[in-house]
Order: C-alpha cells, then sequence, then structure tokens
C-alpha cells in the first residue's frame, strides 16, 4: 500500500500478489458467492462452514489456489 503516480499527481493504491488473488477469486464467484483460499478457509474454520472446490488456475498467479466457497457463518 502507499502512493503511487508522479510528481504534482499522487494516488493511494494497494498492490502486489494478495491484492491480485483477492481480486482473481472475486471474478471466479458467482452472484452473492464468497470464495477463500486456503489460508483464509483455516483462519476462519472455527466461525464458517466451507466446501471446497479444487483447485483454480488464476490470471498472473504462478500456481494453482485452492480455493473454498464459504456457505455459512457459523458462530
Amino acid at each position: 500500500m502507499g502512493n503511487v503516480g508522479y510528481e504534482g499527481r499522487f494516488h493511494y493504491t494497494a498492490a502486489g500478489t494478495v491484492v491480485n488473488l483477492g481480486a482473481r477469486l472475486c471474478a471466479q464467484a458467482a452472484d452473492g458467492q464468497i470464495l477463500i483460499d486456503g489460508r483464509v478457509q483455516i483462519a476462519i474454520e472455527s466461525i464458517a462452514g466451507t466446501e471446497p472446490l479444487g483447485e483454480l488456475d488464476l490470471k498472473g498467479l504462478q500456481r494453482p489456489v485452492r480455493a473454498f466457497n464459504v456457505r455459512e457463518l457459523t458462530a
């Protein structure tokens, strides 16, 4: 996160692999669907029910991503 631009014109933005991953998962999701990767699934497994979707090849990422669909909040 930080400023990008040139002298006299700056914008604040987020960039990098995490931002790209989020954007790509969002693009793959259907209306009302929440897709997450394996790290997020581990972090929320005590409060949410998820179902594995397998590995997705996402543009701009070197390796397939283990994806999960968030079905419900349990806590």
